[in-house]
């Protein structure tokens, strides 16, 4: 095998298909990236059973060939390379990597002991890369990372109507967004993919700027994945296999009370008050005529509020909630203005759940579909 590529593509390319590799595993050889020399130029590959990704880029392939080699060491030589063309020799178990007057030597791992890479089906349709990298950041943010319940550590996506909708949940808050779904003339009318968390951040920032993003949901041997694909790069995943709750029923159809505030200024009193807290600790918020009051009592040295301009419409409302569960909620609200309403239980003096919606301006909503739920902390009133 033998061949020359351009070092920033290659580098690239490299650090693409390592990307969603573990940092640890029991099977060495998963960690490596499979490299094939066609005549058409060099395919890249790293698959550990569960996430596969691969890409294809233009070479001066001279010798064709396969050869897999330890993928985070040829990430980190790549992307230390001088300025100039990259020469890619092997000689039986042996890998030399010349770039300018730097050298490398590697030894290569057993081909053969290498899994196939998975295939995937005709896609199932197209989503907007802008839409999708905005919807996954929105989403991702509130999807469990407790190992214990997988089905909540990743984001059901459902296909209904030309709509793609992403939702997550802990069981403390549930975030939800739609958007546009291009299913073609053949494509599904429902379905439902639940995708790890993990893996569809990293499918976001990867195309987030690729114009359309190719989606192909298959089920092949018991075994159920979706694909991404755009620019010649490809993500597979394992779906998660078990029944995700039924959230959407959690959202109430219309609340008629609420509170409009600046997004920036309620983040940054957010931050400040919440400097005295002790960990998991709550915030108490307190909504009235007189707008906002932030309250925390940390330590007995340590106690802080600040007040807050909002407009509330409906009663006054006292809810305790942890603030860092309330910054990730803003931080995906993409507008000047935020609207938190107050949701009804049983219990009239027990709080249901605050909806955090876009707001526009003062008096006019948001025109995006983000909606994220949050559970105020009951213990604290």
């Amino acid at each position: 095998m033998k061949f020359q590529v351009n070092r920033d593509v290659f580098s690239e390319a490299v650090s693409f298909a390592v990307k969603l590799l573990p940092q640890r595993t029991t099977l060495p050889i998963l960690s490596g990236v499979l490299i094939q020399a066609t005549d058409e130029g060099l395919v890249l590959s790293s698959f550990d059973y569960e996430v596969s990704s691969q890409t294809e880029i233009a070479a001066d392939v001279e010798e064709p060939g396969t050869v897999l080699v330890s993928g985070r060491l040829l990430a980190d030589i790549a992307s230390k390379l001088p300025n100039a063309p990259v020469r890619f020799v092997t000689e039986e178990t042996r890998i030399s990597v010349s770039c300018g007057s730097a050298k490398f030597t590697l030894l290569s791992m057993p081909v053969e002991e290498y899994p196939a890479i998975p295939e995937i089906d005709a896609p199932t349709g197209l989503v907007p890369a802008e839409d999708f990298a905005d919807a996954v950041s929105q989403v991702a943010v509130a999807a469990s990372r407790d190992d214990v319940t997988p089905v909540i550590t990743g984001v059901q996506l459902e296909i209904a109507d030309n709509r793609l909708s992403l939702v997550a949940t802990d069981r403390y808050r549930v975030a939800i967004r739609d958007i546009d779904w291009d299913g073609g003339t053949a494509g599904e009318d429902a379905a439902t993919a639940l995708v790890p968390a993990r893996t569809l951040q990293e499918v976001g920032k990867t195309f987030g700027h690729s114009g359309n993003i190719s989606v192909s949901i298959t089920a092949r041997d018991d075994r159920q994945l979706i694909a991404f694909s755009a620019e010649k790069k490809t993500v597979t995943s394992l779906l998660i296999k078990g029944n995700f709750p039924p959230v959407r029923r959690l959202f109430p159809e219309t609340v008629d009370n609420y509170a409009v505030l600046n997004t920036a200024e309620l983040i940054e009193a957010t931050r400040r008050v919440s400097l005295v807290l002790e960990r998991e600790a709550a915030l108490r918020y307190s909504f009235g005529e007189d707008g906002l009051k932030l309250e925390a009592i940390g330590s007995e040295q340590a106690q802080a509020s600040e007040t807050v301009d909002a407009i509330v419409t409906g009663d006054e409302v006292v809810v305790s909630l942890k603030p860092q569960f309330l910054l990730d909620g803003l931080g995906a609200v993409h507008s000047e203005y935020v609207r938190i309403s107050f949701t009804k239980t049983e219990n009239p003096n027990k709080p249901g759940p605050v909806l955090i919606t876009a707001q526009t301006s003062r008096d006019q909503a948001g025109t995006d579909s983000y909606r994220y739920l949050l559970q105020p902390n009951l213990l604290l009133r």
